[in-house]
This record gives C-alpha cells, sequence and structure tokens, in this order.
C-alpha cells in the first residue's frame, strides 16, 4: 500500500447551489491536475481528493452533484468508498479506471457506480458522460415548485427567493432546505436530516445540524429568532411550515 498524501492540488474555488458540483477522486496527481484543467469551464464547481478517506469526508462536506472516481487509490479500494456513498445517498457516481476486465467493471456496477469510463479517454466522451449522468439525475428527482409565507424554492432551477429576493445558499444550505421542501409540512427527526445530509458517520452531531440551521434561518426567515418558515419540534427534529 503505497503511503497516506494529503492532497495539495486546489479545488475550482467558485462554489454555488446553482453550478453542479463535481467531486474528483484520483490518486494520480496528473491526473487529477488533467481533469481540473478539462473541467474547469465554469460549468462545475471542482473538488479534488486524492484517497478514499478525503473522497468520503468531501462527499459529505462538499455535498456533490456527481463523483468521478478512480478505483486504484491509496487507502482503500474505490469500490468500498462505492459501497459507502450508497449507504446515504444515490449521487451520480462515474468510474474513471485504467481496470478493463468485464470482472472489475461488473464489481464497481453492483456496488452502485452509474457509469464505468476506461482510461485513457477523451475530454469530450468525458463531458457527455458527465451532462448525461447530470441530466438522467435531475428527471429522476422530484423537484417541486414550493411556496409559502414569502419564500419560494424552485428545485428544478435551484433557485431560493425571500419576499421577491434571490437568496444565494451554501451548497450544505441549499442540500438541507431541499430536503425539507421535499418533505414540508412533515416532521423530519435530528436522526434522518443528519443521515440524509451529512451520511450515517454523523448521526450523533446534532451540534452540526443546530448551527446550519440557525444559519440557514438568517437567510430566509424575516426574524430568525422567531422562525416561521422552520419550525423546532423540540426533542424529536425540524419540520418546514406549508401553507
Amino acid at each position: 500500500m503505497r503511503p497516506h498524501r494529503r492532497n495539495h492540488i486546489a479545488s475550482n474555488p467558485k462554489c454555488s447551489a446553482n453550478v453542479p458540483r463535481v467531486l474528483i477522486v484520483d490518486d494520480e496527481v496528473s491526473i487529477l491536475r488533467f481533469l481540473r484543467s478539462a473541467l474547469d469551464t465554469g460549468e462545475f464547481s471542482l473538488h479534488l481528493a486524492e484517497n478514499g478517506h478525503d473522497a468520503l469526508v468531501a462527499a459529505t462536506a462538499f455535498r456533490p452533484d456527481l463523483i468521478l472516481l478512480d478505483l486504484g487509490l491509496t487507502d482503500f479500494d474505490g469500490v468500498e468508498v462505492i459501497r459507502k456513498v450508497r449507504e446515504w445517498s444515490q449521487v451520480p457516481i462515474i468510474v474513471i479506471s485504467v481496470r478493463d476486465a468485464d470482472d472489475d467493471k461488473v464489481a464497481a456496477l453492483d456496488a452502485g457506480a452509474d457509469d464505468y469510463l476506461i482510461k485513457p479517454f477523451s475530454v469530450a466522451e468525458l463531458q457527455a458522460r458527465i451532462r448525461v449522468s447530470l441530466r438522467r439525475s435531475s428527471h429522476q428527482a422530484s423537484e417541486p415548485l414550493f411556496s409559502s409565507g414569502g419564500l419560494e424554492v424552485d428545485l428544478s432551477h435551484r433557485l431560493v427567493v425571500v419576499r421577491g429576493k434571490e437568496v444565494q445558499l451554501t451548497p450544505t444550505e441549499y442540500d438541507l432546505l431541499r430536503l425539507l421542501v421535499n418533505h414540508a409540512g412533515k416532521v423530519l427527526t435530528h436522526d434522518q436530516i443528519l443521515r440524509g445530509i451529512w451520511g450515517a458517520t454523523f448521526a450523533e452531531h446534532q451540534n452540526v445540524l443546530r448551527v446550519n440551521i440557525s444559519n440557514l434561518r438568517q437567510k430566509i426567515e424575516e426574524d430568525a429568532s422567531r422562525p416561521k418558515h422552520i419550525v423546532t419540534e423540540l426533542g424529536v427534529g425540524y419540520r418546514l411550515k406549508s401553507e
């Protein structure tokens, strides 16, 4: 096993809720640089990881809309990364690997990968497969238009409007609001929200949830100290009020 290395390649700093987020995972610095250059067109927000551990951390913190994943990582195999991500997320995963044996393809796809691209590949083909995966994911998702008390959320266009003005949310804040919108009027427990947004490893970190709910309220509530949209159900969780 090769030694663990720290990720020292800068990610694309642009990170907006309106731009698809792509997590690139590969243990070869040259490949990461190539993929960053190929995809750094302004169409995506990019985050890079060089090993499985960093990939799983980024999958919860960066909240990607798509993952490009190499299988031969320094700490554990990419198939294991797929299995762990699939425990809590259905984010599209495209494997990019030199492994061309049928057994490797089957293992990755059975673990939950959506596509498998063999190195070397053309930039045009990679971009096309990314577009297809994002389009398929968008079509599969139920993306309603939510409106209540001056709050409007258009999930199809990743647009949040409060009292007629567009509001910019961080990726985590947007994912949290989207989860609440998809269950509007219903109580979501702390555990349900933590697992749905950050994964099973954060199930006991209610302080993380409280901080993010507070930040979200600051942006969408007229008075965050007396919220009218995101209601606290004491000892249980939170509920998004729906008119």
